[in-house]
């Protein structure tokens, strides 16, 4: 059974920082991209971040040169290290893994995901 767990969402000042973790198993995630999705009341989900099996990385516009998601070398623990946090940020951020090859942007390309971490930007 697959299984992604997120952790290391809370509370943080704007300009702060925090680094979410999203440790999955169950399966080989090597091969496929695994990314972070974000939720904000009433809106939809939206693309943050993802990273391929190549280690290619790809970001939203809007946490280009702020957030920066890495994995560890067995593959199967990725961060997001979010900088400069602005309010706006403010969500349920949701680790995700894929199964096949696509565009890395589109939520209908993961079919595994973890149950969200809060991730709150107020001072």
């Amino acid at each position: 059974q697959v299984q992604l767990v997120e952790s290391g969402g809370g509370l943080v000042q704007p300009g702060g920082s925090l680094r979410l973790s999203c440790v999955a198993s169950g399966r080989t995630f090597n091969y496929f991209p695994m990314g972070w999705f974000r939720q904000a009341p009433g809106q939809e989900r939206e693309f943050v971040a993802a990273i391929s099996w190549k280690i290619i990385t790809y970001y939203a516009d809007s946490v280009k040169g702020r957030f920066t998601i890495s994995k560890d070398n067995a593959g199967n623990t990725v961060y997001l290290q979010m900088n400069s946090l602005a309010p706006e940020d403010t969500a349920v951020y949701y680790c995700a893994a894929a199964q096949q090859l696509g565009a890395v942007m589109n939520v209908r390309l993961y079919d595994s995901w973890g149950q969200g971490t809060q991730v709150t930007v107020s001072s």
